[in-house]
């Protein structure tokens, strides 16, 4: 484990409670792999530019990569193909990703570049890494309390699958906006969960 991406598009800062969990994970993956190093991807803070025209009618001709339209396309995905394990913090916005989210997809997910297009569909040209998504929302949207869709979660996957990416985990922090108890009720299950995952071991559970 030499290198460890994550991809934040919360607007929220040191108080997303989901940044603040994958600023646990990357903890535990410290302590097992000293050497590791984390590039963080704050999408927030640092927004990326929306696609232009020239991107645009660079997609439809045979434009090479290293071509300048494609040179914000090429930093990320640069980041991608480096990294080990990738980490996404993300909101759940209108049931599903949030806008700025949405605009690095629209940056990595390139033809010819990260897929290609065949007779049988489109398929993913990176190497398949592990990937846990760590997905925030104000109230429910599985199980018996569930008063919303999710329309994220679906969509993230074939997102990232479309790219070659299978090794996908999902952990879910649901009911932020109740109460101080939801929260900590949130964030023991979801370290619950982690924790039975090998890279997660020495992940701390409260009492």
């Amino acid at each position: 484990m030499d290198n460890v991406l994550l991809i934040n598009a919360s607007t929220r800062g040191s108080a997303s409670i989901g940044l603040r969990l994958a600023s646990e994970l990357l903890d535990c993956i410290r302590q097992r792999h000293a050497q590791a190093t984390v590039t963080l991807r704050d999408l927030a803070a640092e927004p990326l530019a929306p696609l232009s025209a020239g991107y645009a009618t660079a997609l439809t001709r045979l434009t090479p990569a290293h071509d300048p339209v494609f040179a914000s396309s090429e930093a990320l995905v640069g980041e991608l193909e480096r990294c080990d394990l990738l980490l996404i913090a993300t909101p759940m916005h209108n049931f599903t990703v949030p806008a700025v989210l949405k605009l690095w997809i629209d940056h990595v997910l390139r033809i010819n570049r990260t897929f290609i297009a065949g007779p049988d569909g489109k398929v993913g040209l990176l190497v398949d890494r592990p990937v846990y998504v760590i997905v925030s929302s104000g109230g429910f949207h599985r199980g018996a309390r569930a008063r919303q869709p999710d329309f994220l979660s679906a969509y993230l996957r074939h997102v990232l699958g479309t790219l070659g990416l299978q090794n996908v985990h999902f952990v879910y922090l649901e009911g932020l906006a109740i109460n101080e108890q939801a929260v900590l009720a949130a964030t023991t299950q979801a370290r619950l969960q982690l924790a039975g995952h090998p890279l997660f071991g020495d992940l701390v559970t409260p009492a």
